[in-house]
């Protein structure tokens, strides 16, 4: 066991570090498809590049390292805005924000080093390219439901700025990863030059295919929606370093206030402000609602977020007012996010005695009963999400029934200024198209947007801007493949797909 440890990280069984570090960049060059620059005309030759260094490695220990390498630089250049929450605080949590950037990309390889492990399944380069291909494609279906879930820059996401994405009503999120991946591999297959070249060619004639699929599905025209729905999304700029500071938090709460009380050129049917809005408890607002929010909403109902504790324990919501100022719908968050509002495992830990982060003790948040669809009246069946929730499909499909459309209230004042609060919108896009449904977002800092049910940005309040928009709710599609059946069709094929690829490899090894 220990010459096999010594073996499988040793010096002498990793790569050298100039292969490791072509791994590295070939996943950062992959990372260039995602949101804000979206080249995925960069991506997949990246990626091409990173398949043929994993499949051109017959030593499977070697393999795995050049896979991790790969995933690590395609998490580092991806997920690099996940130091910004470190450095809201630079005095107190500053120093951690490196640490959480390393973490974050080694986790990445962690899930990437399988897929070239897996790539060992196929026999010869086209062969190992094939089983990095289905590899990479699990493991973005594995970052979705392993430890609560990860689904953040997967590889299909490189397409949600084209025509492609529109694919994803049938096929999901995990078969756009599958497409791209595939797509990247079936050159490899061929023998020789001219075999490679007409491989290249027909898949990018597939892709070409999707794509042109897509334009015609956008040029299709959808009636308006009767009777229509009319919202107000309130973007206050609430920037996260002053959001309670002093009496920033009353400058924030006046700019809410005086947004949703400017003149409608047509009726409103709701407002909506942004996750945590409301810079009280639910249950110590006092005469808030009735006495401030419904005089400057002049009647109209609001959706707000909100925090609110029930006992000892404390909750992220989202409330809906009615005219006068009664709460009238409430939504508490469910899928939480690990260690930035609550701590895994620790209400178990608590039972033991060791409650200093329990939920229970005021710690984090406590999760909500689960998905559900709020009837608003007038403006619709709505499917609340807050925040992060909006990240996961499978959670937009564990609504009870079918909403008429999809309301995000979120504070990306987290994810700072360049990429993350670009890739969290680019996801909002991509949910609307898997549902069908249009998608409404409200922001402290940005991006607030409507979004149709083909997922087109169709109006937007621009990041760290104070404004509002005034929009009708664009109408639904019909219930996509993916809404009906989710993971479960992607799942079965990727598991085939990986059991004929190791019983051919097998039947040749005979």
């Amino acid at each position: 066991m220990r010459a096999w440890l010594c073996g499988a990280f040793g010096q002498k069984a990793r790569p050298a570090a100039w292969r490791l570090a072509l791994a590295m960049l070939f996943g950062a060059g992959v990372a260039a498809g995602q949101a804000p620059w979206a080249l995925w005309f960069v991506a997949l030759p990246a990626l091409g590049l990173l398949t043929a260094l994993v499949a051109g490695e017959l030593r499977a220990v070697q393999r795995i390292w050049l896979g991790w390498a790969g995933g690590a630089g395609y998490g580092a250049a991806a997920l690099f805005w996940i130091v910004e929450p470190f450095l809201i605080d630079v005095a107190r949590h500053g120093w951690m924000a490196p640490f959480a950037l390393f973490l974050m990309a080694a986790g990445m390889g962690v899930f990437w080093a399988p897929a070239a492990g897996i790539a060992g399944l196929g026999r010869g380069g086209g062969g190992r390219a094939l089983g990095f291909a289905l590899g990479l494609a699990m493991t973005d279906l594995a970052r979705g439901y392993l430890f609560t879930g990860f689904p953040w820059a997967l590889v299909g996401h490189v397409w949600i700025a084209t025509p492609v994405m529109q694919a994803a009503a049938w096929i999901g999120p995990v078969g756009l990863s599958a497409l791209t991946t595939l797509a990247v591999a079936l050159p490899f297959l061929g023998v020789g030059f001219a075999m490679r070249a007409t491989l290249a060619a027909l898949s990018a004639a597939v892709l070409g295919g999707i794509w042109a699929a897509g334009e015609v599905r956008l040029a299709q025209e959808e009636r308006p929606r009767e009777p229509a729905i009319r919202v107000r999304l309130v973007q206050p700029d609430a920037d996260q370093r002053l959001k309670w500071e002093g009496d920033w938090w009353q400058v924030f709460l006046d700019r809410l206030l005086v947004a949703s009380g400017e003149p409608a050129e047509k009726p409103l049917d709701l407002i909506v402000w942004p996750e945590t809005a409301v810079p009280y408890l639910l249950d110590q607002s006092g005469a808030f609602f009735t006495d401030e929010l419904a005089p400057a909403a002049r009647g109209v109902p609001v959706a707000t977020g909100i925090q609110r504790s029930e006992g000892v324990r404390y909750f992220n919501s989202l409330v809906v007012t009615d005219r006068d100022g009664q709460v009238a719908g409430l939504y508490d968050k469910w899928h939480l996010v690990p260690f930035g509002e609550y701590i895994p495992l620790a209400d178990v830990a608590a039972r033991f005695g060791i409650a200093a982060f329990a939920a229970q003790q005021g710690y984090g948040y406590t999760a909500g009963p689960g998905a559900r669809v709020l009837d608003l009246g007038a403006a619709g069946k709505v499917l609340p999400l807050i925040c992060y929730e909006a990240v996961f499909p499978q959670d937009l499909n564990a609504a009870p029934e079918r909403a008429d459309w999809i309301l995000q209230i979120t504070n990306d004042g987290w994810f700072g200024k360049i990429a993350g609060p670009y890739q969290h919108l680019a996801q909002a896009r991509l949910r609307a198209v898997e549902q069908g449904l249009p998608f409404l977002r409200a922001a402290n800092t940005g991006v607030t947007a409507v979004i149709d049910a083909k997922g087109r940005v169709l109006t937007s309040v621009p990041l760290n801007t104070e404004g509002w928009i005034d929009a009708d709710v664009p109408p639904a599609l019909a219930p996509t493949l993916y809404a009906r059946t989710g993971d479960l069709p992607a799942t079965i094929l990727l598991a085939l797909s990986l059991l004929t690829l190791a019983a051919v490899r097998a039947r040749q090894s005979r």
